[in-house]
């Protein structure tokens, strides 16, 4: 493939999604740096593997490459206690001087702590459909795209990854069920 040809499939099949992969990066990363860090990561990566890229599923073929990006970017980090002691301390102060009362704060750590055993609990074909669905912001279609699934499939996974988080947290106490009214 010629330089020229190859500038050309990158237009065509990446350029258009590089707002999608900038809002799933921020999704997955947390913050606006390291999601451009992801995405710029991304796109090298798609760049250079656009030769053989078939032009079927772009938008699957580069949130691939974009979640393949992040994990490695997480394996190379450093561990927490390498990182520079002041930091962390100022880091934790931050997250104190929210104003929240200790009652506040113990009640949502217990059910994010939760939703986050549901949440990993659930069989992979189920998390995966509410990570690119819930988590990312992804359109049923999009994350049907991604997975090479029906669209139906995906909506079945998630209702019933959705219903299997309920349960757990109703079970252990931290959500009560709506009624029926509600």
């Amino acid at each position: 493939m010629s330089d020229a040809e190859r500038e050309a499939a990158f237009r065509e099949y990446v350029v258009p999604e590089m707002d999608l992969m900038l809002r799933v990066a921020r999704s997955i990363t947390g913050n606006q740096a390291d999601a451009e860090d992801v995405v710029q990561d991304t796109l090298l990566r798609a760049y250079r593997a656009i030769d053989r890229f078939d032009g079927r599923y772009p938008r699957a073929w580069l949130l691939t490459i974009l979640r393949n990006a992040q994990v490695n970017r997480v394996r190379r980090r450093r561990p927490e206690l390498l990182r520079d002691p002041d930091e962390t301390f100022l880091r934790v102060a931050a997250k104190d001087s929210d104003g929240a009362s200790p009652e506040t704060r113990v009640v949502e750590q217990t059910f994010d702590s939760e939703v986050e055993t549901a949440f990993n609990s659930l069989p992979d074909k189920f998390r995966e459909v509410v990570q690119l669905v819930d988590l990312d912001g992804l359109a049923y279609q999009e994350a049907a795209d991604m997975l090479e699934i029906p669209v139906g499939t995906v909506m079945s996974r998630l209702h019933r990854a959705r219903k299997r988080i309920r349960e757990h947290l109703t079970k252990t106490g931290t959500h009560t069920p709506r009624s029926p009214s509600s």
